[in-house]
């Protein structure tokens, strides 16, 4: 492509127009940055601006915040002499434009793909990534690890740390900014307010009070001021204080985080680096405890179709540059996601008391679809899995039929409310969990593997697994019915299995599994979505004169003991499979069949799960290939266990299944 259509590209897009000599190439890594002037870093924003949209036009990925904080990643590698300072990103959303000018910019269109650069900040990438992330709301608390590590071993470095005012919705983040305040270490926040309407406007006044209140002479007073008035007598120490707060909250706000021990600086504007870089030299070569940044930025900045769009392009698949249109994956089946959101829908229409609460992901779960339906019976409490969990468990103990759609990942974050405050209360919270399995592009920090291994241990709990989507409208239903205790139902990232809908979800017997085809020398008995390659599995081996039964067990808890005790009874071989780590559904079996002896009679048992280790994102295909829980790895499992050997025509031919 030409320069000229290039431009003519970058102008239809809302991007600007690519230079000449680009300055991008000069950068290869921050020490590069450092080397230009302060005047070159608008132009620079720009190309890395252009940079980022191209990579992730090609790699899909997470666009608007990193198209929101260009001139900040700027900033703060221009000012700071990282990797020797510490950068934390929380999350790491926006953490794209850091990865482009921190030595990968070669392997950028390698993102979230097999065996490219994570979607998120990793350690084992890159020394520019001094702590991993994935999760929101982490990184004050690593932050103040660091702090305090530094300052035991005799360090000097400064620690940054970056985070949304999204993730600092989340309780850890409060915990941390109270723990450092106590503290009284030397820790730098910025956070990146991109969505909140809390900072009055920003402009040249502002600019000028943000420069004046982080300058060294004017923290060095405050602190000289708040160590004066600890000396005082308690009453006038007091009196001093409001003074001092009533002073402050007049010029800049901020009195909370103040309140919790920081400096507050701000608001700045963070794509102007006439404010950002002075403030930022400022809050650097300050010698004070912990600095809160309050940088205001727009989510999506400089590409039209991000600006314009509801959620600034927050996530995107491969798109038209020019056109920002993305691309869809053609499908005749539903999605998992859509099916759950229509499905408790129904339910909802026919009880007053079905709720739906959502932690901060209405569109992800398909709730924001039950929002526009029911407004006043849906709640999105924010990045707060613990309060979501507690706050189910409160509607139920008042008779209400809450769901709390939470993914299999996030419901990680409340395991002692779902201990503590739903099951030994025996509270009837509904728990739909999105995501179970391996997801794709978004890799390990999103794979929904321990939800299983955690709840079915849990007394009281029933543990569904939808192996299709008409399943996952029956488990709907049956959850709605369900008032004797809490009960959950886990289902995969995507499109399902093609099958045939019901009009209306069934209430499913709880604890009983079904039986999809028989056979008399092996039986699969599959939890959730690796039935479609069970079932594939079951035709290769007929082939090989292995005839098949294929069972859904439907429940993880409780188990469907008089199916597993007929399958054990009239076949050579029992294998089960679940898309979650050991301990979970195979262990109960297990431990069902040794507690009844069935172990005792030559039943040859195998339990396939995921493997004792974190896999890299892929595609879903190549990660379940991986993890050898796809048809020719169950088919390899089988002749194992009947210790028959496979020939090359065997292993091609189970490849193919």
């Amino acid at each position: 492509m030409s320069n000229d259509q290039t431009r003519e590209k970058d102008a239809v897009a809302g991007l600007a127009p690519s230079p000449e000599t680009p300055l991008l190439d000069r950068v290869k890594t921050p020490d590069d940055l450092r080397q230009l002037e302060d005047s070159d870093l608008p132009a620079l924003a720009e190309e890395l601006r252009r940079e980022m949209v191209s990579a992730v036009s090609v790699t899909g990925g997470h666009l608007g915040a990193g198209l929101g904080v260009v001139e900040l990643t700027l900033a703060v590698h221009k000012v700071f002499d990282t990797p020797r300072d510490r950068l934390i990103w929380d999350v790491g959303h926006q953490a794209y434009p850091h990865k482009i000018i921190t030595g990968r910019r070669d392997r950028i269109r390698t993102l979230r793909q097999g065996g490219g650069l994570s979607g998120f900040t990793k350690r084992a990438e890159s020394p520019f990534d001094p702590f991993g992330a994935g999760h929101s709301s982490t990184s004050i608390s690593a932050g103040l690890g660091m702090a305090v590590a530094r300052d035991l071993s005799g360090g000097d470095h400064k620690v940054v740390c970056i985070i949304g005012d999204g993730a600092m919705s989340a309780g850890m983040a409060y915990e941390a900014m109270n723990n450092a305040g106590a503290m009284d270490k030397r820790l730098i926040v910025i956070l990146n307010d991109n969505d909140m309407s809390i900072a009055p406007p920003v402009g040249a006044l502002s600019a000028y009070l943000a420069r004046l209140t982080s300058s060294g002479t004017y923290l060095m007073l405050r602190d000289i001021a708040k160590q004066l008035a600890r000396r005082l007598p308690k009453s006038w120490e007091r009196r001093a204080a409001r003074a001092e707060e009533y002073t402050r909250t007049v010029w800049s706000g901020g009195t909370l985080f103040e309140e919790l021990g920081f400096y507050y600086v701000g608001p700045i504007d963070g794509h102007n680096f006439d404010h950002l870089l002075p403030v930022l030299r400022n809050v650097r070569d300050a010698d004070v405890g912990p600095i809160l940044v309050h940088v205001v930025t727009q989510k999506g900045k400089g590409y039209a179709p991000a600006e314009s769009s509801a959620d600034k392009y927050h996530g995107v698949g491969r798109f038209n540059v020019v056109t920002g249109a993305q691309e869809r994956a053609r499908s005749n089946a539903p999605s998992y996601t859509h099916v759950f959101a229509e499905s408790l829908i129904e339910e909802a229409e026919r009880d007053a008391r079905v709720l739906a609460i959502t932690a901060a992901m209405p569109s992800g779960t398909g709730l924001d679809r039950f929002a526009e339906r029911f407004p006043e019976r849906c709640f999105d409490v924010g990045i707060a899995e613990q309060h979501a969990v507690t706050f189910a468990a409160g509607l139920a103990a008042e008779g209400m039929r809450p769901f709390a759609a939470i993914y299999s990942t996030f419901l990680q974050r409340a395991w002692d409310q779902v201990v503590h405050d739903v099951a030994i209360q025996k509270l009837p919270v509904r728990f739909a969990i999105d995501r179970a399995g391996l997801v794709g592009a978004d890799g390990p920090t999103h794979a929904g593997a321990f939800d299983i291994p955690a709840l079915a241990c849990l007394p009281g709990f029933v543990v569904m697994a939808a192996a299709d989507e008409a399943e996952l409208k029956h488990m709907v239903a049956t959850a709605t019915a369900h008032d004797a205790g809490p009960i959950a139902f886990r289902y995969p990232r995507g499109e399902g299995r093609g099958v045939t809908m019901p009009e209306r979800g069934e209430v499913l017997e709880i604890g009983r599994g079904r039986i999809l085809q028989e056979g008399t020398a092996v039986a699969l008995l599959s939890l959730g979505g690796r039935l479609g390659a069970a079932l594939e599995a079951a035709e290769q081996l007929a082939s090989f004169g292995l005839s098949t039964t294929v069972a859904d067990a439907r429940f993880a808890k409780p188990l469907d003991e008089a199916l597993i005790r007929d399958l054990a009874r009239e076949h050579e071989v029992l294998v089960t499979l679940e898309e979650g780590s050991i301990g979970g559904f195979g262990s109960h079996v297990l431990a069902m069949l040794a507690r009844e002896g069935l172990l005792d009679r030559g039943l040859k048992v195998r339990s396939m799960t995921l493997p004792d280790r974190f896999i890299d994102q892929d595609t879903p295909k190549c990660m379940y290939a991986e993890a050898g829980l796809d048809a020719a790895g169950i088919i390899k499992t089988v002749f194992a266990t009947l210790g028959r050997e496979m020939r090359a025509a065997d292993v091609a031919g189970a490849e193919r299944a």
